[in-house]
C-alpha cells in the first residue's frame, strides 16, 4: 500500500486526540483524602460517579498512633482537600496538615456546623441508666452558619471532648452537608453530583437512625461495659445503659485492683454484657466475666473487616446495633 502523508497525519491527530481523553477526565477528578474509614464512607457517598478520595487508616490501624507512608505523605501534599475528625483523634495528621495548610484545604469535621459534640467521660465506671440524661444535654452544638476554623489546629473543644462523632448518625448528617458544601467549592464542574449524592445520603442516614432505634428499644434497660469508651455518641443517641469501660485507655491494660473493681460492679448492677474489641486481645475481658452470668460480646468502633466505600458507614453502625441487640437480648 502506498504512503499517503495526508492520511497519516490525519490518522496521527485522532490518536493523539484519543490519548489525550484520559489524562483530561483524570485532571478534573478532584483530588481528596481522608483519615478514617467512616469519613471515607461518607466522602466517597458524596463523590459517587465523580471520583474516590483516598483512605489513610485502613484494616485494623489504629488512628491515634498511625504512621503515614510516604505515598500518603505525597498524597497529602498534593491534595486539593483533606476531611479528618481533628486534631484529638489523629494526631498523626496534625504536623502533616500543617506543613500544607497554606495550599491545601483542611476540613475538621468535628468542627461542622450542626454538629453535636459531647465532652469526654471521666474514669471508667458512670452512672447507671435512668433515663433522665438525653443525648443533647451534655454536649454543645456548632452553630448552623459556623465556620469549621480550616488551616486551624486550636479548637475551642480540646483534649476534653469525645471525638468519636461518627457513631450518631444525626452527626453524620451535618458531616455530609460540611462534604458537600466543601466539595461543590472546590469542584464547580460536579457541584450537582455532590449535592444530589448528599440529598440521598441524607436520607440513608435518616432512615438509618429510625432503623436503629426501633431495634434498639428493646434492649435500652440492659447494662452493659464497654472495652474502651468510643460509643458514647451511639450511647446517647439511642438511650442505651452503658455503665462503664474496662480500660481507661485503649493502650493501657487495667491493674488488679480496676478489675476486682469491675467484677465487683457487673455483680452489683447485674451487668448483662461485656464488649471487648477485635483489636485486643479477649482474654482480659474472659478474666472480668468469669463466675458472673455477663456474657462476652464484640464491638468495634471503626469495623477494621468491613471493605471501604459507601456503604461501609452504613454497615459499621448496623453491625453494633446487630452486636448489642444479640447479646443484651440473650440471642
Amino acid at each position: 500500500m502506498q504512503f499517503n502523508p495526508m492520511r497519516a497525519g490525519v490518522l496521527k491527530k485522532l490518536l493523539g486526540g484519543l490519548l489525550f481523553l484520559p489524562l483530561v477526565a483524570l485532571a478534573t477528578q478532584p483530588q481528596i483524602v481522608t483519615s478514617i474509614k467512616p469519613v471515607h464512607s461518607l466522602v466517597a457517598g458524596v463523590m459517587q460517579g465523580v471520583g474516590e478520595p483516598l483512605l489513610l487508616v485502613s484494616g485494623g490501624a489504629s488512628p491515634h498512633d498511625y504512621s503515614l507512608k510516604p505515598s500518603e505523605a505525597r498524597a497529602i501534599d498534593q491534595a486539593q482537600v483533606v476531611f479528618w475528625i481533628g486534631p484529638d483523634l489523629e494526631s498523626f495528621l496534625i504536623r502533616p496538615l500543617d506543613n500544607v495548610k497554606n495550599k491545601v484545604r483542611v476540613v475538621a469535621l468535628l468542627d461542622a456546623p450542626g454538629m453535636t459534640v459531647l465532652p469526654l467521660r471521666e474514669g471508667g465506671a458512670w452512672e447507671p441508666h435512668g433515663h433522665e440524661h438525653g443525648h443533647d444535654e451534655h454536649g454543645h452544638e456548632t452553630p448552623e452558619d459556623g465556620n469549621d476554623h480550616e488551616h486551624e489546629h486550636e479548637h475551642v473543644h480540646q483534649a476534653d471532648h469525645d471525638p468519636h462523632v461518627w457513631l450518631d448518625p444525626v452527626n453524620a448528617i451535618a458531616m455530609v452537608r460540611r462534604i458537600m458544601t466543601v466539595l461543590g467549592e472546590v469542584d464547580i464542574a460536579h457541584r450537582a453530583d455532590y449535592q444530589r449524592n448528599g440529598a440521598a445520603l441524607i436520607e440513608r442516614l435518616d432512615r438509618l437512625n429510625q432503623r436503629l432505634a426501633t431495634e434498639l428499644a428493646p434492649v435500652r434497660q440492659q447494662p452493659y461495659l464497654v472495652f474502651h469508651d468510643a460509643y458514647q455518641y451511639f450511647e446517647r443517641r439511642y438511650d442505651l445503659d452503658a455503665i462503664g469501660s474496662v480500660t481507661m485507655s485503649a493502650e493501657r491494660r487495667p491493674g488488679a485492683k480496676r478489675v476486682a473493681d469491675i467484677q465487683a460492679r457487673i455483680r452489683d448492677l447485674q451487668v448483662r454484657c461485656v464488649f471487648s474489641e477485635p483489636q485486643f486481645q479477649p482474654a482480659l475481658v474472659e478474666t472480668i466475666i468469669a463466675g458472673s452470668a455477663a456474657r462476652r460480646g464484640v464491638l468495634d468502633p471503626l469495623n477494621a473487616e468491613l471493605p471501604p466505600g459507601p456503604d461501609a458507614y452504613f454497615q459499621l453502625l448496623q453491625g453494633l446495633a446487630t452486636s448489642l441487640h444479640a447479646c443484651l437480648s440473650g440471642v
